[in-house]
């Protein structure tokens, strides 16, 4: 379904929404730079500043808030060679104890050296020099080389997953952790002081923006095009981790990289410059992938339920976007009111997975249905593989 809101430039493509993510919308489209409209995604649930699962189009403005302090999250997904009987026999708890030792879970856990896999040192460099070229500051986060390659906690998860053919897939949902929200933080400060500076009123301080021609904003999309990098290449990092761990543990003789026939990787925070409304815009998806014509994209479910490899449509009404996953329908606290650790493991069986309390506000009954998420994003995404996760590893 899509719904056009009160007349406001604010389209609904969500069948199931509350009212609190609608007023916060509306806020968002009434900004008088937003061109053609906000569009809100199947999974859209209340955000701080904007709703997650909104996507918004600006002319000659950004709103750093929007693009939220996770800069850069997203998923990157690869296809392996190997089939459910080339793994059902072995011991998936030992594959989940290797992951974890190879990746740092849960918020502050960053590595202790740089140097144990090779393959860092070369997205670190590129990194580095993307840094030095770009004029970008980086002495807020002297660890953030350390931060490369961790997951983080919340919703971050790796998973090992089956498509509907019983292909072997790996699965990782992360973002530009520590070094990102430094800088987000850092944005989101000055746009708040530049609104009040110039006595701007606004429905709430986390819309407060940056307009075009002020170097405040210069500065913002540099340091954003760096975070975005760095997320890419931390999910590539972790991804690269995963294949060497999946390789040892079946016994992969060789090089691990040809166990791998596709990956994609993808955002679902992030601004990027893109044609909407016959204007060029800097259009922020927040919590929405971009799902142009043939582009390839992600959209995970909750912890227990299915995941899904997508195609975009190019839905114009959409902002050429789709959903970024299931989307909360209770919050941390109200979930861990809710449900219990006996609820969880009900929710996860037959899945691999630490067991603990501390995991109860990820449950699946804390999400939106993804069946109905997807049933509403039919117009704006095909499905190319259906996914059931094996193996779920989750920072705390």
């Amino acid at each position: 379904m899509t719904t056009r809101i009160d007349n406001l430039k604010l389209l609904n493509f969500a069948s199931s929404i509350d009212d609190k993510t609608i007023e916060q919308a509306k806020e968002t489209a009434a900004l008088s730079f937003v061109h053609p409209h906000v569009a809100l995604m199947p999974d859209a649930h209340y955000g701080k500043g904007s709703a997650v699962g909104t996507v918004i189009p600006t002319v000659d403005a950004v709103i750093p808030a929007a693009v939220g302090v996770d800069i850069g999250c997203g998923m990157i997904a690869a296809r392996t060679t190997l089939c459910h009987s080339d793994i059902d026999h072995l011991d998936r708890a030992a594959l989940r104890s290797s992951i974890e030792s190879a990746i740092p879970l849960s918020p502050g856990n960053y590595n202790r050296t740089t140097d144990r896999f090779v393959f860092t040192a070369a997205r670190m460099a590129e990194l580095e020099q993307q840094a030095i070229d770009d004029d970008v500051d980086l002495s807020h986060s002297p660890k953030w080389r350390e931060q490369l390659g961790s997951l983080g906690g919340g919703n971050h998860f790796i998973e090992l997953c089956l498509d509907e053919t019983n292909r072997v897939w790996m699965f990782l949902h992360s973002g530009s952790r520590g070094v990102g929200n430094r800088i987000a933080q850092r944005h989101i400060a000055i746009a708040q002081k530049l609104c009040r500076r110039w006595h701007i009123e606004l429905p709430n301080p986390d819309l407060a923006y940056l307009p075009s021609g002020t170097v405040e904003l210069e500065v913002y999309l540099r340091d954003l095009r760096w975070a975005q990098a760095f997320a890419l290449a931390n999910r590539a990092e972790m991804m690269d981790r995963f294949r060497q761990a999946l390789a040892h543990w079946v016994g992969h003789v060789g090089d691990p990289a040809t166990m791998e026939a596709e990956r994609i990787n993808t955002h679902h925070n992030y601004t990027v410059r893109e044609k909407h409304g016959g204007k060029d815009v800097w259009l922020t998806r927040k919590g929405a992938i971009d799902a142009h014509e043939g582009v390839r994209g992600i959209i995970p479910g909750s912890m227990g339920t299915r995941s899904y490899i997508v195609t975009g449509k190019g839905h114009g009404g959409a902002l050429c976007s789709a959903p970024h996953g299931a989307g909360r329908r209770f919050s941390r606290a109200e979930a861990k009111r809710r449900f219990t650790e006996a609820d969880l493991a009900a929710a996860m069986a037959g899945i691999e997975y630490r067991h603990g309390a501390q995991w109860i506000d990820e449950i699946p009954q804390a999400y939106k249905d993804i069946d109905v998420v997807m049933a509403d994003a039919d117009r704006l995404v095909s499905v190319d593989h259906t996914l059931r996760q094996i193996l779920n590893v989750k920072g705390t």
